[in-house]
């Protein structure tokens, strides 16, 4: 990374008419945005769990497809963001349930209810932040400028950078601060409503 940087600097400072010459060809890149398709596992660990009777991993996902155009100009090319696919969303949930619920028991239902009620949680939080999301990436595309190449066989290298830069756009890192942000709070919302009163059920004669 740092020698990408390098090299683009010394571009720009070697070359800086021919750098201007690739402002010109910036546009306003197309973008979409995807949630992820998602699966359940569940599973209960060896060993019986201290302080809960399930929890729920949640993977979350941010892959960015990017398409990039080539204009040659003036003693060399000009690379430039044309399109952002970006599927962002939690795409793998891993259900953990106490060993001592036997599957198919009142308990086991009752905690695997349960875990499922925060499943949904990271879903509607997905959701929610949809609009939030696609602004985002829109003005993180928006910001990437073009980047001057001498030949071919610096294309790669310029397309690195791109999407580098569109990665670590502050847009993009908030973003994703303020859905950990969310979930964690709704999650424990959910812990709240439900104390234990419908696992308590299974066990009164």
């Amino acid at each position: 990374m740092i020698r990408c940087i390098a090299f683009l600097l010394l571009v720009l400072f070697v070359n800086p008419v021919m750098a201007a010459d690739c402002i010109g060809v910036k546009i306003n890149p197309k973008v979409e945005i995807y949630k992820p398709d998602w699966k359940k596992t569940v599973v209960q660990p060896r060993t019986p769990m201290n302080l809960w009777h399930g929890n729920v991993v949640a993977t979350l996902v941010d892959n960015f497809d990017i398409v990039v155009d080539v204009k040659p100009v003036k003693d060399g090319l000009c690379v430039f963001l044309k399109s952002v696919d970006a599927t962002i969303g939690y795409n793998d949930f891993t259900v953990q349930i106490d060993i001592r619920h036997t599957p198919d028991t009142c308990a086991y239902r009752a905690v695997l209810n349960h875990e499922d009620k925060h499943i949904n949680t990271y879903l509607k939080v997905i959701d929610d932040f949809q609009n939030d999301l696609r602004n985002s990436v829109m003005w993180a595309a928006d910001s990437v400028m073009p980047v001057f190449v001498n030949n071919n066989d610096d294309v790669n290298s310029a397309i690195d950078m791109i999407n580098q830069e569109l990665q670590r756009h502050p847009d993009l890192i908030l973003i994703k601060q303020k859905i950990n942000a969310a979930q964690e709070i709704r999650n424990k919302q959910v812990d709240q409503q439900e104390d234990g009163r419908e696992l308590e059920k299974c066990f009164v004669n």
